[in-house]
């Protein structure tokens, strides 16, 4: 069961407080240096493995940026947000002065790319519950490009949760779910069952017995992020719905170049729409059309005038 965190009684639960609200202001002061250019629009779906770990990076930048959020009077002024990625939580408050904890709270960050082929986030979370001090948690930053299809990273907004908990639900799904289907549920728990293992020398990993799918530890396929993934689809990018942007982009990812293919593929995906909901389908077409004409802006701009060789968007026309 969800905790709340640490207890009220926790020293630092103010502290615990105000980097949860920080994570939620970090979107809109999120500054990176990343910046994409001549990307091909049809490449879209390789964003995430190419430019996760970076922007986790500067999402600890940023963190560390907005002190005065999170440590409003000075009192961690020696405590700064450290990535360590081989280590869990992969982001730790931490402090080398004598004399103070050495590591206040945990954060094990993700990133994912709403843009992703998947349609949800895709990593594994494997840590075992008890590596998870109270204050720990599991946060998931959805971003996409400025442009779309080129820019800087701009992250939406995140999913934050307690990592023990998650944790927890992850061991009760699969043993409990996996079990009531006829599956094996066994788990074997990590050897390493206190907070803040060492870097790399400390398993701290729970493991199922029988995995051939390689499915546990899989986040989203437990329910914890349905929510928080529905809510990020229809948050808009460029004025459109990610789920627009998603449905439209998948159709590309046979690798289509033919235009009459192309338009029988969105003619499909309508119809789907059709089925059960008229309006939500012709949305969906306006969508297409202003996604059309964004990335066809983009592709001249980017060849002064001339759409890029390739693109996937030299022949279309707007579809309604």
């Amino acid at each position: 069961m969800k905790s709340g965190g640490p207890d009220a009684s926790w020293p630092h639960r103010k502290l615990y407080e105000n980097v949860i609200k920080t994570l939620y202001a970090l979107p809109e002061e999120f500054k990176t240096s990343l910046r994409i250019s001549d990307f091909r629009a049809t490449d879209i779906f390789t964003l995430n493995s190419a430019l996760g770990a970076s922007i986790e990076d500067a999402v600890v930048n940023g963190l560390n940026s907005l002190r005065e959020v999170w440590d409003v009077d000075g009192r961690y002024a020696l405590y700064r947000f450290e990535r360590q990625a081989q280590a869990f939580p992969d982001v730790r408050l931490v402090t080398e002065a004598p004399g103070e904890e050495p590591i206040l709270m945990g954060i094990e960050l993700k990133g994912w790319f709403a843009l992703s082929k998947e349609g949800e986030p895709t990593f594994r979370y494997t840590v075992t519950p008890n590596a998870c001090a109270p204050a720990d948690l599991l946060v998931v930053f959805p971003w996409v490009l400025s442009d779309v299809v080129a820019g800087s990273p701009k992250l939406l907004r995140p999913f934050v949760g307690e990592a023990r908990y998650a944790a927890e639900l992850r061991n009760y799904y699969w043993q409990t779910m996996r079990g009531q289907r006829g599956g094996n549920g066994g788990i074997t728990p990590a050897t390493h069952q206190t907070p803040y293992p060492a870097v790399k020398t400390d398993q701290c990993s729970d493991r199922a017995n029988d995995d051939g799918g390689g499915n546990f530890g899989r986040v989203a396929r437990y329910g914890l992020l349905d929510d928080f993934v529905a809510s990020t689809k229809k948050q808009e990018v460029s004025g459109i719905p990610v789920q627009a942007w998603l449905t439209f982009f998948k159709i590309f990812s046979d690798g289509s170049r033919d235009l009459d293919s192309v338009v029988a593929m969105i003619d499909s995906a309508l119809r789907r729409y059709r089925e059960t909901n008229r309006q939500g389908a012709e949305a969906l077409a306006e969508a297409f059309s202003q996604i059309v004409t964004i990335l066809r802006g983009q592709e001249v701009l980017a060849q002064g005038g001339v759409p890029l060789e390739g693109s996937g968007f030299e022949d279309q026309t707007p579809v309604a």
